[in-house]
């Protein structure tokens, strides 16, 4: 089964991984979630966005629930939910089933302590130490977190349809 998590943020991350019957989950792929613009015209870029996803076939997706942050500006709240929205626009126009995920549940499950991001990257290379390449920079924090979402999932999904 592929999973497709996804880090939702104008520059959050999109992994697919991979789990068979009980052997060691892969991590496929990860990207930052291209986009198209700059600045207060920046957006996601859902016809990449589109061929990437079904280039990788996921059967199903998780996709970390968006919220406002406190202190942040009405104008970054609304870029944050346009890219949300588009995001989940081009899951569904995949037709790959979503499930929401929320942030405190997934990064309890992996262990994950407050907002450190590097400490996700490194606890992704931990469980997914073939993929090195696609984590190796201090930015690619988002695509590991994309990578522990959907392995949450996983889980989750495994449950329900037990």
């Amino acid at each position: 089964m592929r999973i497709l998590g996804i880090d939702p943020c104008i520059h959050g991350g999109c992994a697919i991984i991979s789990i068979n019957n009980g052997t060691v989950p892969q991590l496929i792929d990860a990207i930052d979630i291209p986009t198209v613009g700059t600045g207060a015209k920046e957006r996601v870029d859902v016809l990449a966005l589109r061929a990437w996803i079904k280039s990788h076939q996921p059967d199903r997706s998780a996709i970390e629930r968006g919220q406002a942050l406190p202190r942040q500006g009405s104008s970054s709240d609304f870029k944050f939910g346009r890219a949300c929205g588009a995001l989940e626009a081009a899951l569904a126009l995949c037709e790959v089933p979503l499930t929401i995920v929320e942030p405190s549940v997934w990064k309890r499950a992996q262990h994950l302590r407050g907002g450190d991001k590097e400490q996700a990257r490194q606890r992704a290379i931990e469980i997914f130490p073939s993929a090195h390449p696609l984590l190796a920079r201090k930015k690619d924090h988002q695509r590991a977190e994309a990578a522990l979402i959907a392995l949450y999932a996983s889980g989750e999904l495994d449950a329900k349809t037990a």
